[in-house]
């Protein structure tokens, strides 16, 4: 498991700089600040504000940065917990 540093989100598993990118624009800019944060609000946030065209994969990198894993390991159950919380929120594919 990669080790979160205060300067990057880069240095967290999944996290390039599209994610990145994107995390920057809702006011994340380092790894303590994305690790302080549920990655399914943050998700959540992501959608509505910044790209509502996000998918599982995406969703399943923020989980899995959150989690230290790689993406493909919690693609599923990211998902299904993410329509838990957020029933009005659908996925248009399945990446």
């Amino acid at each position: 498991m990669k080790k979160a540093n205060q300067s990057s989100l880069r240095s967290l598993v999944n996290i390039g700089p599209k994610i990145e990118k994107k995390l920057q624009a809702i006011g994340i800019a380092t790894a303590d600040d994305f690790m302080a944060r549920d990655p399914y609000e943050v998700f959540a946030n992501l959608r509505t504000t910044v790209d509502p065209t996000l998918c599982r994969c995406a969703l399943a990198s923020l989980v899995g940065a959150r989690l230290g894993m790689r993406w493909p390991e919690v693609t599923r159950d990211a998902a299904r917990e993410f329509e838990k919380r957020y029933p009005d929120i659908t996925f248009a594919n399945k990446c």
